[in-house]
C-alpha cells in the first residue's frame, strides 16, 4: 500500500517525539565518567536495591499472576470480566494513586495496617513496601500476557490430556505451562522492566530512604532536586534504565513473543 504524503510528516514528528529525548539523554552522559559514577556508594546502593527488589517483585508476579491468568482465561461470565477489570485497573491508575491505595490498605489506620501493626509488622517505608509497590504495578503485565496466550491457544491439548487420564496438576505441568513458555518469558521481562522503573507508588508508599527504599528512579529524582547522588550519577542510572528497556525489547523480539502479547 502506498501511503499518502500527508501521513509522512506527522509520522516523522511522532517518531522524533519518541526518539529525540532519548538521543538528548545519551548526548548529556559523560561517558568517560560512567565507571566512576557507577562505582559511587550512592549509585551502587540504588542499583543494587533496584535489581534486588525488581527480581523479588517479578518472582511474586509469577507466583500470583500465572494462577490469576489461568482463572481468568478458563472462567466465563461476570467473574472473568470483573477479574480482568481489576487486573487492568493498575495500568490506568496514576502511580501516586496506587501508592496511596497501598498506604490506605497497609499503613497505620489502614484497612489491614492497624492489625499488622498490632502484630509488630510494619510494612510502609521499608524495603518490603518497595517490593509490594513494584508488584502492584507490574503484575498486570504478566497476567495480560499469559491470559492472552491461554485464550489464543485454546484448551484442546488440555482436554486431550484429561481424556487420557492425566490429573489436573499433571496437565498444568506437562501441557499448559510448556505451551506458555514464550508468553511467560515476555511477561517476566515486562514485569522486571516495569518494576525496575517504578517511581510513583514507591515514592508514596515506601519513601526515599537511602539504602532502604531509594531505588534508581528515586535516586534520579532526588539528584535533580539537589540531594542524594550527583546529577552525573543520575544520568548514568537513567542510561542504565534505557539500556535495560532496549535489552528487554530485543529479548522479546528474539523469542517471537510479540505474537504472544
Amino acid at each position: 500500500m502506498r501511503l499518502p504524503a500527508g501521513v509522512l510528516v506527522p509520522a516523522a514528528i511522532g517518531a522524533a517525539t519518541l526518539l529525540l529525548p532519548l538521543a538528548a539523554l545519551l548526548l548529556r552522559v559523560d561517558w568517560r565518567a560512567v565507571p566512576e559514577t557507577l562505582s559511587a556508594p550512592g549509585t551502587l546502593s540504588a542499583l543494587g536495591l533496584s535489581l534486588g527488589t525488581a527480581t523479588m517483585a517479578t518472582m511474586l508476579c509469577f507466583a500470583l499472576g500465572v494462577p490469576l491468568a489461568l482463572v481468568i482465561a478458563r472462567t466465563e461470565g461476570a467473574v472473568a470480566a470483573a477479574l480482568r477489570a481489576c487486573v487492568t485497573l493498575p495500568l490506568v491508575l496514576p502511580p501516586l494513586v496506587g501508592g496511596l491505595a497501598l498506604l490506605s490498605l497497609l499503613g497505620r489506620g489502614g484497612l489491614l495496617g492497624d492489625w499488622l501493626f498490632g502484630l509488630g509488622i510494619r510494612i510502609p517505608f521499608t524495603t518490603a513496601a518497595v517490593v509490594i509497590a513494584q508488584t502492584f504495578v507490574a503484575l498486570p503485565f504478566l497476567v495480560i500476557a499469559v491470559e492472552g496466550a491461554l485464550r489464543g491457544q485454546g484448551s484442546a491439548y488440555e482436554r486431550v490430556a484429561e481424556s487420557l487420564g492425566a490429573r489436573p496438576w499433571t496437565v498444568l505441568r506437562r501441557v499448559t505451562l510448556p505451551l506458555l513458555a514464550p508468553s511467560l518469558t515476555a511477561g517476566g521481562i515486562l514485569c522486571f522492566t516495569r518494576a525496575l522503573g517504578e517511581f510513583g507508588a514507591t515514592a508514596l508508599f515506601a519513601g526515599n530512604a537511602p539504602g532502604t527504599t531509594r531505588t534508581m528512579p528515586l535516586a534520579i529524582y532526588t539528584a535533580f532536586n539537589g540531594a542524594g547522588v550527583t546529577q552525573d550519577a543520575a544520568l548514568t542510572l537513567s542510561l542504565l534504565l534505557v539500556l535495560v528497556a532496549i535489552v528487554a525489547l530485543v529479548c522479546m523480539r528474539s523469542r517471537g513473543s510479540g505474537a504472544a502479547l
